[in-house]
């Protein structure tokens, strides 16, 4: 993933109104590995249910904010979007509201993620050996290429609005 800062990363957003946007609070930049990134997302940490989450589209980085579903993270649920089956970390629902018309009259799409945005680490851990003569780094950049096209698909449809 190409680097952001602050501002790219607040013009980003295509479903936020100007309360979210001023309520927006950015990670620590300077810590963020951008290198093994596929996504950049996170956790409000002053409002427990919301997150967000930019992904880097043809057009220039797209930024979609998250509201979690009521309800407990669930362990035994699959990501949707890095698919690990063995997942070290807990699955949450999250939805966003559509852009444009359908957004304000209350169009929204949701998908199970990992609960704390885990997926580019998921997805760069070696699988197992399925069989005899299983290229395992090439099953392992398959994972990544899916991660990518499903955050990007999540995220142009939010932006689509329909």
């Amino acid at each position: 993933m190409l680097s952001l800062d602050e501002k790219t990363i607040r013009a980003s957003f295509v479903n936020a109104t100007r309360k979210e946007l001023s309520d927006l609070t950015i990670p620590d930049l300077a810590a963020v590995d951008f290198d093994r990134l596929d996504y950049l997302g996170w956790r409000d940490a002053r409002l427990s249910k919301r997150a967000y989450f930019v992904v880097h589209l043809a057009d220039g980085p797209v930024g979609v904010v998250l509201k979690q579903a009521d309800g407990a993270p669930r362990s035994r649920a699959q990501c949707s979007w890095c698919q690990d089956i063995h997942l070290p970390n807990d699955v949450v629902m999250f939805g966003a509201r559509r852009t444009g018309a359908a957004g304000r009259g209350g169009n929204s799409i949701a998908t199970l993620i990992c609960s704390n945005f885990e997926c580019s680490t998921n997805v760069r851990k070696k699988p197992p050996m399925a069989y005899i003569g299983f290229d395992v780094e090439a099953a392992r950049l398959q994972r990544i290429a899916v991660l990518q096209d499903r955050a990007a698909a999540f995220a142009t449809d939010i932006a689509l609005g329909s």
